[in-house]
């Protein structure tokens, strides 16, 4: 590995196009399963798999550009993730889930995208 290559720190978040203002947590979660390991008295028996949402949750900068409304309605969108490190990621069918909460004192509002499909494009 360089020793000067970019693990972090400058990412980019879009919807259908459209830049946001990327204020600080940024979490791509987009395996398509999860394992969970089966104990049994006698040792492990093997694993349970089963479908999860791939995800995508970013702390957001509340700028004039930002809509409480466009996020509440923001349904079959593709988000996309740009990453420093040369990484991109995207959800498509995706649409916004927790219910936004606005921190009025910092600027800021939580923002969790879940979609139908998701993958690494590089």
């Amino acid at each position: 590995m360089a020793k000067n290559a970019a693990v972090g720190g400058t990412a980019y978040l879009k919807v259908d196009g459209k830049q946001y203002a990327l204020r600080g947590s940024f979490v791509i979660s987009i395996d398509k399963s999860e394992r969970e390991g089966v104990p049994g008295m006698d040792g492990p028996h093997g694993f349970l798999e089963k479908p999860r949402m791939p995800q995508i949750s970013a702390e957001l900068s509340f700028t004039d550009g930002l809509s409480p409304d466009e996020l509440r309605n923001m349904k079959d969108v593709t988000v996309t993730a740009d990453l420093n490190n040369g990484h991109s990621a995207m959800l498509s069918e995706a649409f916004t889930t927790t219910p936004h909460e606005f921190d009025a004192s910092e600027g800021k509002v939580s923002v969790v995208w879940q979609g139908l499909d998701g993958r690494w494009l590089s």
